[in-house]
């Protein structure tokens, strides 16, 4: 049986249809199986009291990337919070960047990945950017213990008085002062004292006077009378 030219062209073009739709099919299949950007997601959260910047790699393929993440300002990079390498699963693989976050921040995660760095197959951001939660991580600290006050606080010593305690040596008894407090008598005094005289001296003093005038009276008057016998 022979085979006609006729024959020949539809089967040269059925193996043609063939040979595309088996070409497109392998393309799409590798094309699911690269990586790709949408595998990539990025998350605020909090550990604790501190931020976290969680980024999630669901590349099926496995290919290595690095996911580095700034801190924005007015649209431009304020600083770089930190890069690190991921190989991604189907499953997800998590990478966690500590960044005490602020309320409303935003951030901007880059992810590039192939083993060529000159060809990367992805070299874009994750998109939108990261806008983080409008209330930050210290809502979940612990209330601290209240500071007692000073009146709760124990009871402190009690004030020492403004006057000195005295020492033993100065709170015992002080010898009592055998002397008299009547005033010591004079020096005068003193020596009549001693020879027996009394209060009565001047009145004694006064008598002898008296009898010294009688008896010079006495003599002067004996003494010009015997003046008068021997003029005669």
């Amino acid at each position: 049986m022979s085979i006609t030219r006729r024959t020949a062209r539809r089967s040269v073009q059925i193996l043609g249809v063939a040979a595309a739709s088996s070409a497109l099919a392998l393309s799409a299949a590798g094309s699911a199986l690269a990586c790709n950007i949408s595998e990539f997601s990025a998350e605020a959260k909090c550990d604790g009291s501190k931020g976290v910047i969680v980024v999630t790699d669901k590349d099926a393929s496995g290919t290595p990337a690095t996911i580095t993440v700034f801190l924005e300002n007015n649209g431009s990079d304020a600083k770089t919070v930190g890069s690190q390498d991921v190989t991604g699963t189907k499953e997800g693989v998590d990478v966690t960047f500590e960044e005490d976050w602020a309320p409303n921040a935003e951030y901007r995660i880059r992810v590039q990945a192939g083993k060529d760095k000159d060809h990367l197959i992805v070299d874009k951001d994750i998109t939108p950017n990261l806008t983080t939660p409008s209330e930050g991580c210290s809502k979940d600290e612990s209330t601290p213990p209240a500071t007692p006050s000073p009146s709760d606080s124990t009871t402190p010593p009690a004030e020492e008085s403004a006057t000195p305690t005295p020492s033993a040596s100065e709170s015992s008894t002080a010898p009592a002062d055998t002397s008299s407090n009547a005033p010591s008598p004079a020096a005068g005094d003193s020596n009549l004292a001693e020879t027996g005289a009394s209060s009565n001296t001047g009145m004694i003093a006064g008598i002898a006077g008296a009898l010294v005038v009688v008896g010079g009276g006495a003599v002067f008057f004996g003494m010009r009378r015997r003046g008068a016998n021997s003029s005669r």
